[in-house]
């Protein structure tokens, strides 16, 4: 992971945020899918920063070149990190995933 300290703020926010579900609800179940819930979604957004997944979803089904891998950025490229292009595809599969997880994560804690 490039940034150690946001990994570490994310995990320090979703304890906060398991132990705020715990005291509303009183209950361990809830307090555990939040922690699962909550651990995947820092996992899913956090860690993925390999080389592979830097690519245009298209690319994905394609394997990556020797050069790209030994060089993996133009000097260009550098300035501003890849991981922070926004591709409207990957986008909105994020969204659609982390939408359909946050809403049953929700009715499930609500309830």
């Amino acid at each position: 992971m490039v940034n150690d300290a946001i990994f570490r703020s994310s995990l320090a926010g979703l304890a906060a945020v398991v132990v705020l579900v715990g005291l509303y609800t009183q209950s361990f179940k809830k307090m555990l899918a939040t922690y699962i819930f909550g651990m995947f979604a820092i996992g899913g957004v956090l860690l993925p920063d390999w080389e592979f997944f830097e690519r245009s979803i298209f690319q994905w089904s394609t394997p990556l070149s020797m050069d790209r891998k030994r060089f993996p950025r133009s000097v260009a490229d550098q300035t501003t990190p890849i991981r922070f292009k926004m591709y409207p595809i990957r986008m909105a599969i994020y969204t659609i995933v982390y939408g359909f997880a946050f809403y049953k994560w929700w009715m499930y804690v609500s309830n």
